[in-house]
């Protein structure tokens, strides 16, 4: 069985406090947005959805920083740019640029402490 997938779900305490700052962090509205979920259609393809934790069924205790959503660059130099775009936003960098075994990175964390890495893989 081949199994696809284009949909990431973050499970979030504030839908409009998240959908502000997933708004700003990627210049776009939500294509679909009700009380207690947000969805975002990202370039190429991938749908990323914000859900109400406590709507959330079955129930979850997870909270932030258990995943992570990856934004691709294509260089170092952008990796660079990107974070400090995010720093002059405000946004909170849990891990500033550093070269890592899968590439050059950096970690952006949202309200609910979920990490938003960039990525340049040399190798992609």
């Amino acid at each position: 069985m081949n199994i696809t997938s284009n949909m990431v779900v973050f499970y979030v305490n504030d839908i409009p406090t998240s959908i502000k700052y997933y708004s700003d962090l990627f210049g776009a509205k939500p294509v679909a947005e009700t009380p207690g979920f947000a969805m975002f259609a990202l370039e190429g393809g991938m749908m990323f959805g914000l859900w109400l934790r406590a709507a959330a069924e079955p129930k979850t205790a997870i909270t932030g920083g258990g995943g992570e959503l990856v934004v691709m660059s294509e260089s170092r130099d952008k990796v660079d740019g990107i974070v400090q775009d995010w720093r002059n936003r405000g946004l909170v960098i849990g891990q500033d640029a550093v070269d890592a075994p899968f590439g050059y990175t950096a970690v952006a964390l949202d309200p609910d402490q979920h990490r938003i890495r960039v990525l340049f893989d040399p190798n992609a």
